[in-house]
């Protein structure tokens, strides 16, 4: 059984080496491409300020997350959700450059590209669409994907929107697993609601006994005006 997170992060500011830090996450879980709502999503106290540039991007601020555990408090129950799994990220490097030294900094010491294949979707979306635009907003637009929430930048809310990009370059699969949680209410495809977050085979719908019927009559009314390939479905009554 796959299991994929599709992950996002929001830090302090850009650059880890000058000891950024992580102040939200946000993973989304797909199992054989399905959502399963087993999601994780957490912000973090960084013990440092917040860039001001930061801040513009992602709405976030110090008093936001004063209150928040540290990222070491919850990293060994993080690295546990993670492992193992395919890690699908916008720009990969970024968020795993922050959270291998996040997780460092906690004690944990081996890299995430040790256990966890890492798919990057902005060298995944330059192969599909040479020289055009591939930051999120641009792909959410080529996909047909409502960012219209998106005021600013937020781990979980992107992580769902990537989930729903991700699935339409790889499948031509969409708007598996938005929802709105300010809203309180999920908004899904009609291709969701049908297959529901479990990994139960797809249903098949068989033809009824009157549309088998009503399908034979067809061959048959065919096959009366000249040679039919398909005569060999029709029952041998019905081709005499």
């Amino acid at each position: 059984m796959t299991r994929q997170i599709v992950l996002d992060t929001e830090t302090t500011g850009l650059e880890v080496d000058l000891g950024h830090r992580i102040i939200e996450i946000g993973c989304i879980e797909l199992r054989n491409r399905r959502p399963t709502q087993n999601n994780l999503h957490r912000y973090f106290n960084p013990e440092r300020e917040i860039d001001a540039g930061a801040i513009k991007v992602h709405g976030i601020t110090n008093e936001r997350v004063a209150q928040e555990p540290t990222f070491a408090a919850l990293a060994a129950q993080i690295w546990e959700y993670l492992e193992g799994a395919e890690l699908i990220i916008h720009n990969a490097s970024f968020d795993v450059g922050f959270l291998n030294a996040e997780f460092a900094s906690a004690g944990i010491t081996r890299k995430l590209d040790e256990v966890c294949a890492i798919t990057d979707t902005v060298s995944m979306a330059r192969r599909l669409h040479p020289g055009q635009k591939v930051n999120l907003d641009a792909l959410c637009k080529r996909y047909n994907v409502d960012n219209s929430n998106r005021e600013f930048h937020g781990a979980l809310l992107d992580a769902r929107l990537l989930a729903d990009v991700y699935l339409a370059m790889t499948g031509g699969q969409s708007m598996l697993v938005l929802d709105d949680e300010a809203g309180g209410q999920a908004r899904r495809s009609r291709f969701a609601e049908l297959l529901g977050a479990s990994d139960a085979p797809l249903p098949v719908q068989l033809a009824s006994a009157e549309e088998q019927a009503a399908h034979q009559a067809r061959l048959k009314k065919i096959a009366g005006k000249g040679k039919c390939l398909w005569r060999g479905d029709l029952p041998a009554e019905q081709t005499a």
